[in-house]
């Protein structure tokens, strides 16, 4: 299937199904993303920029949430 008919398809979706879709695709989404952090964080990717944050952290250059 290519995008154009995806997009087709997606149009023809009843407000319900729409909404339906977009619930699945967001939890599909947010798990691709997760396995991507993932990805990054074993490979080591992500080892400069968690130091950089440990560096701030420790210097009290952060605010709680």
């Amino acid at each position: 299937m290519t995008i154009t008919e995806l997009e087709q398809a997606v149009t023809k979706l009843s407000e319900q199904e729409l909404d339906r879709f977009r619930e699945w695709f967001d939890e599909y989404y947010a798990e691709m993303w997760d396995k991507q952090i993932e990805a990054d964080a074993k490979s080591g990717r992500l080892d400069q920029l968690l130091a950089e944050v440990d560096k701030e952290y420790n210097a009290g250059l952060s605010k709680p949430l």
